[in-house]
């Protein structure tokens, strides 16, 4: 884009392709762009909620996925309109910071954007209506912090971080086995939390899947689960009091890096080569087996001849070791990672209880358990299941049922769910919109009909009528100031989400509104486009 004038010193703007190119201005600008991104929040709505639907969806390979969480939805549509693209960055970062609530962050913005389009027909402009939205949100995040509550995660053997973990996988494909999969979440989490400091390292929980069995199979493991076997059959199955040798080189003959020929014209020349060779492998063995180590673990593969002379000296080892487990077999373990041979020695070794091979089924497929590492109680979830689109799903849910915990542990505040905190907030909000007398109040206003929005949905995806539930529940939050009541989605009879025990992170929530706002201010700000004709 480049600006000239004419004769009559009058500026116009010259577009690069310009006939290949159209321009939004205005109004139509911020109408194209509030529809686009409305579309993307239009389609994860009826995946809200405990009786949320799910998405398939199948990518340009032929890879089926079936899922309801919001992050790996919008990640898997391939979505092309720039401005929709930002509800799936939105719905990343609060996945990648909460772990939870990707899809109602992506809900309420696009409730915010519908609240904004009706603002600007009536005149508004985009700015009161930012203005308003920013003040709204201060208001609403300052009241969740006054509605919330501490929580004693230890008390009754940590059952509020097991309710916390069900609520979660509440409205996952799971939800059938959401007691076991939180009980089975809290343990591992726990076992690598450092409560005295409040922080939990995730990189010490693997979650590993195999297809197989039935989601009921899922089980924890304490210590680290590899999806490999020793490399020889004849090896020993279990290593007592493991001393770990962790390479990244490979056990072959070492390669000239410049292009080489060898000339055997004999066949002295040949058994010379072979014995070179033989000698090679030889040392290779010899300078594991002097460290003191009991099995090696190696990156790369290793032939034959290499596999059949640490079969000979009793060394039993695993080859195509993934990086990213060895480097958690390094942490766990303090092992070093070794990169050559000549650099072995006794103090770079990783100690580990036991190492021992598990067989699952009637397969012969096996894994390896290193147990009772030295350094950090590293744990793993097996998850099992019986096709790998469920294992796949299992996993998220898994997930996001740790990072719940994970953030309970670092800040125990909660707000109860079920729509209760979005109501409360909206009442809240509408209070506020009172006391305002320029032109925001309408944003203010508007932003708490969207907060409506999401217990309208919820109850909309249960099959309940929204207007009826979400009208009930606001009265009766007016009437006995109680900032608990929500939407009875499970049908249990009571609208009193203290009683269901349905609750989430304050942090959790305050994200949500809180991104949401911001990317809807984002999108307001945006009144000219420059884009392809097929855009």
């Amino acid at each position: 884009m480049s600006l000239a004038f004419d004769d009559y010193g009058r500026p116009y703007i010259i577009l690069r392709d310009q006939g290949q190119k159209k321009r939004m201005k205005g109004l139509e600008a911020y109408k194209s762009n509030i529809l686009a991104a409305k579309a993307v929040a239009n389609t994860l709505s009826s995946s809200l909620g405990p009786k949320g639907m799910d998405k398939m969806l199948v990518s340009p390979d032929g890879d089926v996925s079936v899922t309801n969480d919001g992050a790996t939805i919008v990640e898997k549509m391939e979505i092309q309109h720039p401005t929709a693209k930002l509800l799936v960055e939105l719905s990343q970062s609060q996945d990648a910071e909460i772990g939870d609530g990707t899809t109602g962050v992506v809900v309420l913005a696009g409730k915010l954007l519908e609240q904004a389009l009706t603002l600007l027909d009536k005149g508004i402009h985009p700015l009161k209506i930012s203005d308003g939205f920013d003040r709204a949100c201060d208001v609403a995040i300052k009241h969740l912090e006054t509605i919330s509550e501490e929580i004693d995660i230890q008390a009754n053997e940590h059952e509020a971080l097991i309710q916390a973990a069900c609520t979660a996988l509440g409205s996952k494909v799971v939800s059938k086995r959401k007691r076991e999969l939180g009980k089975i979440a809290v343990t591992a989490v726990l076992d690598v939390a450092d409560l005295a400091r409040r922080d939990v390292n995730l990189d010490l929980i693997k979650i590993q899947t195999k297809t197989g069995g039935s989601v009921e199979d899922t089980r924890l493991i304490s210590g680290i689960l590899i999806d490999k076997d020793m490399s020889h059959p004849q090896m020993p199955k279990e290593v007592k009091d493991a001393k770990i040798c962790l390479l990244t080189c490979p056990f072959e003959p070492p390669k000239p890096k410049t292009k080489h020929n060898i000339n055997i014209s004999s066949a002295d020349d040949y058994k010379k080569l072979y014995l070179q060779e033989q000698q090679y492998f030889v040392d290779m063995v010899k300078l594991v087996k002097n460290s003191g180590a009991n099995i090696a673990l190696c990156q790369w593969g290793f032939d034959d001849e290499a596999n059949h002379l640490l079969l000979q000296n009793e060394l039993p080892a695993v080859r195509w070791v993934s990086g990213t487990d060895v480097e958690l077999i390094a942490m766990a373990t303090g092992a070093r990672i070794i990169p050559r041979f000549q650099e072995i020695t006794p103090e770079k070794l990783g100690k580990a209880g036991c190492v021992k091979e598990v067989q699952f089924g009637t397969s012969n497929e096996r894994m390896l358990v290193i147990e009772n590492c030295q350094c950090t109680k590293a744990v793993t979830i097996l998850i099992r299941g019986g096709s790998q689109m469920i294992v796949d799903e299992a996993k998220r849910s898994i997930h996001d049922a740790i990072c719940v915990i994970r953030n309970l542990i670092k800040d125990n505040r909660i707000v109860y769910g079920g729509g209760s905190a979005e109501l409360a907030c909206a009442i809240q909000v509408l209070q506020y919109a009172d006391e305002v007398s320029s032109v925001e109040q309408y944003a203010i206003r508007s932003f708490a009909d969207a907060l409506e929005g999401i217990p309208c949905c919820l109850a909309d995806n249960c099959g309940l009528n929204p207007i009826t539930s979400v009208a009930q529940a606001k009265a009766l939050q007016l009437k006995e100031n109680n900032p608990r009541i929500g939407i009875d989605c499970m049908e249990l009879g009571t609208i009193d989400m203290k009683e269901q025990k349905i609750y989430e992170t304050l942090s959790s929530k305050k994200q949500q509104i809180q991104l949401a706002t911001q990317v809807v201010k984002m999108i307001l700000k945006i009144d000219d486009v420059i884009a392809p004709d097929d855009y």
